[in-house]
């Protein structure tokens, strides 16, 4: 059979084998494609029995589904024979039926709100799970077994160790070779929902039985109705059907106006499918996209708009046109552009622009088989894009009806939309049960983990688990009681569901590390959820499943190598990039996210936002200036409307889409900026109702209250006095926290403020440390706390987060300067410098000093606490959270490498350390079975460390002047000073803002002082003004000086005209300038961040015009003269950029 004939032949049949791949990344698999031929329905099938009058209704009794979507509540009754549960304690929904024939009757729904009140309650399963305690009693003995199957995943996120243009330079050179083809699809701007039957489940990101996926199941139903007409009832009960025989989750990007803003509200609610999954036979198997477009095809559901490039012309056309389009690309133009130059157009059965609108999220281009341009070919000459059976047939209430009318709480919402679906697709509600009903013990991971494994994958599942947990990455796992396998329940045979949740982006990039050192892993899914069954096995079931693995276990032993997909290197296979466009980021990133910015930290701290971020983009220079000036209105207006209030990330375009629709019309350059604006959908009145605020894709910030602040554009980047302060060390033992601690403690005049500074240390503090600083912070909001502890993790950086929130403080975090590794933020000299540190101690209180015998053991715990985190990604996450970054000097920057037997034994560690942590996780290493190598190891490290004393002393910086760095560094965050890290690129070629005087007006001036002062006069003497004096300025902020932020702060009024008077003239045999004082422009007073504003005239052979600066420092000391001018004289200059 060829490659092209097995795809769907596992479609129709479920038995055939699959021999799809799989990646390890956000990618589809690399697979041939099947036998399409069995996939296709008959036109007569798809569109049989019914015409295009069909109406529908709803039915009081919902037309018999097949045996496979029988409803739980049927099953709890028939199936439960020790609980009595009548049917009319079962709510059971209405549901659309149809009905044929030219005089169908209009029957639609009455949009009334479902009360929640009187309703029949549905009965609590909860009592049946938790009856005689079933959890508690069962224990885990040798009959134990666990049984694991995922029931829905989306792909692994891979995050690429190459930079972008590295990657594009992969990918041309592998398409031109004809090794592979560059596929690229749409990204639509919406949530993750994935479906996997009536009984398998619907899912969002990381969550399932709440308004989201509610909302995805009606999507998904109304979609079916839409494009199967009378037949629809049917044809759900057929797809739920296909999908939980064969255990496939179908993923898709669900786009809605009820959930939340994304870049532009869509103009109609709709799902496109982004990937279809095998779950039968273990490890997920993703289709190919031609298997995905026939699959859709099949069941009439909507694809999404995919281009191929096979040829090296195609391929660079494709990169070139983005990098045209980036910065003003919406979706007709990107569209119309990759139409043009990609080998295979598929539009998509949505059309981006009347569905979404014209802000395109971005794209994804990603590396697939070269054959797959055949393959795709083959797709859609077989099968054809499906008539919509469903156009002009009433399809009842839409989304924004339905959650308009039910108003009152999120189970309402659900109940409604629920009602509404129908039985034929959604028979079964048990999911969307009361939340804390749901709620299992944590006992189940810890029983799941020590039962024996019933199969392969369920050992898979175990190891990828403990893994997770003995290196401590940052992710949960949930565990809640699965209704759906109540009438299977018994005190031997307990049934849950598990949500793996992953918190952050730095676990994916860990797993992948681990993979690399273990390719048998299985990869780590976005949006992962497993069905856990523990059971007791008799002694023939248990050598049933004993055979059964072993049998396994020689077939993946003796299986092909993994190392290659499809004929590509697992490297090459993993190639993909995501593109996005600054039209969408400038409204989600730049405007979104910034507003908890915004309004917590005032219009300098929103502008230091911004243009960090467009900085790390690599935004061009002109673009920024303009960006900036149009965030700046952006900023003054909502603030102005909405006060002290923050507006809701969930419906800020409902502020957001006015003020670009207006700001676009004042020039085509506007338009152009920001893409397109108007038309703007309203959903006050219908944007569902979500508890907690939360957001499902995480990416809607948290709500505050944002206390008053001057609304004044030049407010400065500062921490306010009437704020908190929080300074903390993500740092390692040894790294000098505490002796920096007293230093800044008895250092007079603290940081420049008023505010009292007070030190707690974490070694004296008994009880929880970070709930202690909590509790000062209430007691003393306006202090300064030194919180004298090392924060390695995001969980005590979150902990600070929340402080600062609910407190009204701000974090600064002191980090010791490390050039740092790929995979970690110190590098080994640094490691080496804080364990010997930790080997000069004596009497530390926290008993980590000389004498104690696992120094090294201790340090390496810490250090590997740090473990796949990069420098670079360090500090940007600490900046990103915090606003600001203090580093406190550590190593000469001359120091002579680090010895060869430092380097050895700190490796020796490493090694052990991850040797013990594998078999042992948290065990001390006096215990286990390393603890030998401990001692050795301990002692040869001490002894290489004290021997290299010398060294060591040698390569660090003064502390003294260490000290003297940070509290410079803390002085200026407290004045408004601070340059973010990331802000030290240059912005194109700006390096300072000025006023740009006109030079001829300040020579007039100068003559005309000449001839009125005698010492003016001998001072010109002999100085050829007009050789010197081509251009005059008053500097604003330099970029070296004041940082970035500083100078892109005056570009809300650059080109402007301001008056500039100058009042005096000050001179040295070395330099002479004018003191000038500058006016206002629009009633705002323009201030130089310089000390002292005037005009550099002349300097002297050797002397930089900076140096202009200290002339008033030399008129107090005498060494310099000035001159008033009176009356002052008024030149207008212009804001510009040099």
């Amino acid at each position: 059979m060829s490659a092209s004939r097995r795809v769907l032949c596992t479609l129709t049949h479920p038995s055939a084998a699959h021999k799809s791949s799989l990646f390890s990344f956000y990618c589809f698999p690399l697979s041939r494609p099947r036998q399409f031929s069995n996939l296709i329905m008959s036109q007569n099938q798809r569109r049989g029995g019914g015409n295009r009058e069909q109406q529908w209704k709803p039915n009081s009794k919902p037309k018999a589904v097949t045996s496979a979507s029988s409803s739980v509540d049927e099953a709890v009754t028939t199936k439960l024979g020790g609980l009595s549960i009548s049917e009319g304690q079962i709510w059971k929904p209405k549901s659309y039926g149809t009905v044929t024939g030219s005089n169908a009757a209009v029957a639609s729904a009455t949009l009334t709100p479902v009360d929640v009140q009187t309703e029949k309650e549905t009965v609590d399963l909860s009592k049946i799970f938790l009856k005689s305690n079933l959890l508690e009693n069962f224990k885990v003995d040798n009959s134990t077994y666990s049984l694991a199957q995922i029931r829905a995943t989306f792909y692994p996120k891979f995050e690429n160790e190459k930079s972008d243009q590295e990657i594009r330079i992969r990918m041309i050179e592998m398409v031109s070779k004809g090794l592979a083809t560059l596929e690229v699809s749409l990204k639509h701007s919406g949530s993750l929902f994935m479906y996997a039957g009536h009984e398998g489940g619907a899912y969002a990101k990381n969550s399932f039985g709440n308004i989201y996926t509610a909302v995805g199941v009606f999507v998904l139903g109304r979609m079916f109705r839409e494009a199967w007409g009378s037949r629809a009832g049917d044809m759900q009960a057929q797809f739920n059907d296909f999908i939980e025989r064969n255990r496939i989750s179908i993923s898709m990007e669900l786009v809605t106006a009820v959930l939340g803003d994304h870049g532009q509200r869509p103009r109609d609610d709709y799902a496109v499918v982004t990937a279809v999954t095998e779950l039968g036979n273990g490890k997920p198997k993703f289709y190919s996209t031609p298997e995905v477009i026939a699959f859709c095809r099949k069941w009439c559901l909507p694809t999404n708009h995919v281009w191929l490039f096979s040829t090296r012309k195609s391929v660079t056309s494709f990169f070139a046109a983005y990098d045209l389009l980036y910065e003003e690309g919406t979706a007709t133009s990107v569209c119309s552009a990759l139409d043009e130059v990609a080998d295979i157009s598929v539009p998509g059965s949505k059309d981006h622009i009347k569905v979404q609108g014209e802000i395109l999220e971005g794209l994804v281009a990603r590396i697939v088989t070269h054959e797959s341009t055949k393959h795709m070919e083959e797709v859609l000459k077989d099968h054809p894009s499906p008539p919509a059976d469903g156009a002009g047939i009433d399809l009842g209430p839409s989304l924004r009806e339905i959650c308009a009318v039910n108003r009152t709480d999120e189970k309402q919402q659900i109940k409604a939309l629920l009602h509404n679906v129908g039985s034929s697709f959604c028979p079964d509600h048990s999911d969307w049960y009361d939340s804390h009903s749901r709620n299992a013990d944590r006992s189940v991971l810890s029983k799941f983990l020590q039962a024996h494994p019933a199969d392969y994958s369920t050992a898979k599942l175990q190891e990828m688990i403990r893994l997770m947990r003995e290196k401590r990455f940052p992710a949960a796992f949930k565990c809640y009681h699965n209704f759906h396998k109540a009438e299977s329940v018994s005190s031997d045979n307990l049934f849950y569901k598990m949500v793996i949740h992953v918190h952050s982006d730095s676990a994916f990039r860990r797993y992948q590390k681990e993979i690399r050192h273990k390719p048998g892993l299985w990869p780590l899914y976005r949006g992962f959820f497993i069905d856990i069954n523990l059971f007791k096995a008799n002694a023939e079931r248990a050598a049933e499943i004993a055979k059964s693995n072993n049998d396994v276990v020689r077939h993946v032993n003796n299986g092909s190598s993994t190392s290659t997909i499809d004929g590509l290197a697992n490297e090459d296979s993993n190639l993909m990039i995501k593109l996005k466009f600054l039209t969408y980021k400038l409204r989600t990133f730049l405007i979104r996210n910034g507003l908890s910015v915004l309004f917590k930290d005032g219009p300098a701290a929103y502008k230091a936002y911004y243009l960090r971020q467009m900085k790390i983009w690599g935004t061009s220079a002109g673009k920024q200036i303009a960006l900036s000036k149009m965030l700046d209105e952006w900023a003054v207006y909502i603030r102005r409307k909405c006060g002290n209030r923050q507006l809701s990330s969930a419906i800020y375009l409902s502020e957001a889409e006015p003020f670009l629709e207006q700001f676009a019309k004042r020039s085509p350059e506007n338009q152009a900026l920001i893409g397109s604006a108007g038309n703007l959908v309203r959903t006050e009145d219908f944007l569902a109702v979500v508890e907690g605020g939360m957001d499902e894709e995480g990416d809607l910030a948290t709500e505050r209250e944002a206390a008053p602040e001057s609304l004044s554009p030049s407010v400065k980047d500062t921490i306010q006095n009437k704020e908190g302060l929080i300074v903390f060390f993500p740092g390692i033992p040894g790294c000098a926290k505490s002796a920096l601690c007293r230093e800044l403690l008895n250092t007079p005049g603290g940081l420049g403020d008023d505010r009292p500074v007070q030190s707690l240390m974490g070694d004296l503090i008994k009880g929880r440390y970070w709930p202690k600083i909590a509790d000062e912070r209430k007691k003393k909001p306006y202090s300064i706390i030194l919180a004298d502890k090392n924060a390695p993790n995001e969980e005590v950086w979150k902990q600070i987060e929340n402080m600062c929130h609910s407190t009204r403080a701000s974090a600064v975090p002191i980090i010791p300067d490390s050039e740092g590794t790929d995979s970690n933020p110190f590098a080994l000299d640094a490691l080496a410098v804080f364990m010997f540190r930790v080997l000069q101690r004596v009497n530390h209180p926290g008993n980590l000093d000389k004498s104690s015998p696992n120094v090294g053991y201790v340090m390496l715990m810490f250090y590997h606490l740090y473990d796949g985190k990069s420098r670079k990604y360090f500090e940007e996450e600490l900046v990103e959270r915090f606003g600001s970054l203090v580093k406190m000097p550590l190593l000469k920057p001359d120091r002579s490498p680090l010895p060869a037997s430092l380097i050895s034994v700190l490796e020796e560690g490493i090694d052990l350390y991850n040797l013990h942590t594998k078999r042992h996780g948290r065990l001390e290493s006096n215990k286990g079975s390393y603890a030998q190598e401990w001692v050795k190891w301990e002692k040869k490290s001490r002894d290489i460390v004290s021997t290299n004393a010398e060294y060591l002393n040698s390569i660090q910086v003064p502390f003294e002047f260490a000290v003297q760095q940070v509290l410079e560094q803390l002085r200026k965050i407290a004045k408004g000073d601070y340059t973010l890290p990331s802000a030290e690129k240059k912005l194109g070629t700006v390096v300072f803002a000025a006023v740009n005087i006109p030079a001829a007006e300040v020579k007039g001036l100068l003559d005309k002082l000449s001839g009125m002062n005698a010492d003016v006069e001998a001072f010109l003497k002999e100085k050829n003004m007009d050789d010197f004096l081509k251009k005059a300025h008053v500097t604003l902020a330099h970029k070296r000086s004041h940082g970035v932020t500083s100078v892109a702060s005056y570009s809300l009024y650059l080109h402007r005209q301001v008056p500039v008077e100058l009042n005096a003239l000050l001179f040295t045999d070395k330099m002479a300038a004018l003191q000038a004082q500058l006016g206002s422009i629009d009633d705002e007073k323009i201030i130089s961040k310089n000390e002292w504003p005037h005009v550099t005239i002349w300097t002297g052979v050797g002397v930089q015009p900076k140096e202009a600066n200290t002339l008033p420092q030399l008129l107090s000391e005498g060494q310099a003269t000035v001159v008033e001018i009176n009356p002052p004289v008024t030149i207008s200059g212009t804001v510009e950029f040099f």
